[in-house]
């Protein structure tokens, strides 16, 4: 019953845990940045943009479909930055509790 008890105390530490880990996710900003740094996206580890930045001298009706590309290209990039991000916390978290490695690898995705 002890050891019952007791990974009852630890599922209540990981919620805990977890639960803190998503907040302070919001807080931690990337930015993806494509064409040399004349566009970037700006967004939080949770996948929430935050802000889009095009440099003046792409604004041309001509130039539309590259602008366009740019913002992809900048918008994967912070997300692949983002799904770092969160894979550096969801490490900690899971060092800091003892568990095997791997073990929390799909969760909050």
């Amino acid at each position: 019953m002890a050891d019952f008890l007791g990974m009852m105390k630890q599922a209540a530490q990981l919620q805990s845990k977890m639960q803190a880990m998503q907040d302070e996710l919001g807080n931690v900003e990337v930015e993806g940045i494509s064409g040399g740094g004349m566009v970037s996206v700006r967004m939080t580890a949770k996948m929430e943009v935050k802000a889009v930045k095009i440099d003046p001298s792409l604004m041309k009706p001509e130039e539309r479909e590259i602008v366009e590309d740019l913002v992809v290209s900048a918008f994967n990039d912070a997300k692949r930055k983002a799904e770092i991000a969160m894979q550096e916390k969801m490490q900690s978290l899971a060092g800091g509790l003892g568990l095997p490695p791997g073990l929390l690898g799909g969760f909050g995705s």
